[in-house]
């Protein structure tokens, strides 16, 4: 009788974790995007030192630019064919 009800516990016990399982990946794969998404950073074209995680105008006294995202910097301009 311990035997039969030793091996019913263990069926329950392998066929909970066998249907649990596409559940908890399902949690880790939400877990990983809320991780890769990242801040945006705003900065001051002529003033780089201004940063900002919202866009805007730039705060400096005269300047009043707007504000661009960080990677926007790093690309090289556009160059003209003649």
């Amino acid at each position: 009788m311990k035997k039969v009800m030793l091996m019913a516990v263990a069926i329950l016990f392998s066929v909970g974790t066998v249907f649990a399982g596409p559940h908890t990946t399902k949690a880790a794969a939400d877990t990983a995007k809320k991780a890769k998404t990242a801040k945006v950073i705003y900065t001051c074209p002529m003033h780089t030192d201004v940063v900002s995680y919202k866009p805007g105008k730039c705060p400096k006294p005269g300047c009043g630019m707007t504000l661009v995202k960080k990677s926007d910097l790093k690309k090289k301009p556009a160059t003209m064919k003649m």
